[in-house]
């Protein structure tokens, strides 16, 4: 585990990826930004800069797990992924288990009244946010601590 310091949240998916931030000391999670996905020259760019002005020290990634706690394609894309962003950025990546993220988000904002344009607009970063946030009521837990999914 990384010393003090930011963490970012990852909701990734196959267009669109949302990020969340922590504050430094690690106790509350806020929707940051929700990336459309492009190259991977521009996509790298725009984490390294985003990680440079947020002073993020350690990325979490969310692994979309089936309720048999199996994985799937869409895992083993997120894997891919990681292994790929925690080469360009040089920062500690843990995988942390995102099921039910997304449908959470969509509760919560459903139940703020937004229309489904503006819901589609936040969704992701929502998620990344939820995602996030379960990993600091859990501690932050190190490798260790999330080896089932970390492997």
């Amino acid at each position: 585990m990384s010393g003090p310091g930011r963490l970012l949240g990852i909701d990734y998916g196959a267009v669109r990826i949302g990020l969340a931030i922590s504050d430094p000391d690690r106790k509350i999670a806020s929707p940051l930004a929700t990336y459309t996905r492009r190259s991977r020259t521009q996509a790298a760019q725009y984490f390294r800069e985003l990680i440079a002005q947020e002073e993020v020290v350690q990325l979490v990634l969310g692994l979309p797990i089936h309720l048999s706690g199996r994985e799937g394609q869409s895992a083993d894309q997120a894997r891919s992924f990681g292994k790929w962003l925690g080469e360009v950025t040089g920062l500690p990546l843990l995988f942390w288990d995102e099921r039910f993220t997304t449908v959470e988000a969509e509760d919560h904002l459903l139940s703020a009244g937004l229309t489904n344009k503006r819901r589609k607009a936040r969704r992701d970063r929502v998620a990344a946010q939820i995602l996030l946030q379960s990993y600091l009521d859990a501690g932050c837990p190190g490798e260790q601590g999330a080896a089932s999914i970390d492997d």
